[in-house]
């Protein structure tokens, strides 16, 4: 059976299709993290899932997904160890199909308080760091012959916090991880032109309001805020943005590249 482009009924399962990839996630052991990996794991793929300490390890035993998902432990800012990550897994499970950068930093300070050594900091764990792991993974995908790389930003790469959205005692959302964040987005389009040509993908998702459950259930009030700044009138739910990741891994996305897909519920449309 075909539609009206001549496409055959049973593509649009094919190309949405996981199943046999080797996909690295770097910070899958936070939130939306664990949300990518379980959803990457259910569509076929096979996960590393890299992290701080034995977060990873302690995600997957918990969840259940060992051998199809793979704890590693990962300090991005660590170039050496960024170094050993990238050549003893591609040694040792082959080069990934795709690779998603979850990874971000934030001092937590209030405007006034924020020292130039907290800014400085941040960007190099933000920015350098993921530069750094970006190139190395991208050419490894490169010299394979292609593969998706996936960024992620945020709503606040893109417009600033509303104060009004925030309780007293709350700090705005902080300029350095805003800062981080548009710089991720920019980078994002340099790689997808470095690396186009090569047949490397490189795209970005943005996510808008997806508070922790522990943020939820200790600030209802702040979360619904939030919500009410949607045009959607809720915040989101950690799958939504995982089925935006699994999109820009897929062959479904397969003209996509230097694209920021945002996942916001229409927060940045006001």
């Amino acid at each position: 059976m075909r539609d009206m482009a001549g496409t055959r009924e049973a593509d649009f399962e094919s190309i949405f299709d996981l199943r046999g990839k080797l996909i690295w996630v770097v910070g899958g052991a936070g939130y939306l993290g664990q949300s990518v990996v379980k959803m990457l794991a259910s569509a076929g793929a096979r996960v590393v899932c890299a992290d701080l300490a034995d977060r990873s390890k302690a995600f997957v035993s918990q969840a259940g997904l060992f051998p199809q998902v793979i704890p590693v432990s990962l300090d991005i800012a660590e170039e050496e160890q960024v170094e050993a990550f990238v050549s003893l897994l591609s040694a040792e499970l082959g080069v990934p199909d795709g690779a998603v950068n979850l990874t971000y930093a934030a001092s937590g300070k209030a405007f006034d308080d924020l020292t130039a050594a907290d800014f400085n900091r941040v960007n190099e764990v933000g920015l350098t760091a993921a530069f750094v792991f970006g190139r190395k993974v991208c050419d490894l995908m490169a010299q394979a012959g292609g593969g998706s790389f996936v960024t992620f930003g945020s709503m606040y790469g893109m417009v600033s916090p509303d104060p009004a959205a925030y309780p007293a005692k709350m700090n705005p959302n902080p300029i350095e991880y805003g800062v981080s964040k548009a710089g991720i987005i920019q980078m994002t389009n340099y790689f997808a032109m470095q690396y186009g040509k090569r047949g490397v993908r490189c795209n970005c998702v943005s996510p808008g309001p997806f508070p922790s459950p522990e943020v939820q259930e200790s600030h209802p009030e702040f979360v619904q805020r939030l919500a009410e700044k949607t045009l959607l009138k809720r915040v989101g739910k950690a799958p939504e943005v995982a089925g935006a990741v699994c999109f820009l891994l897929s062959p479904a996305s397969s003209f996509m590249t230097g694209h920021n897909l945002v996942v916001d519920g229409g927060w940045t449309t006001w």
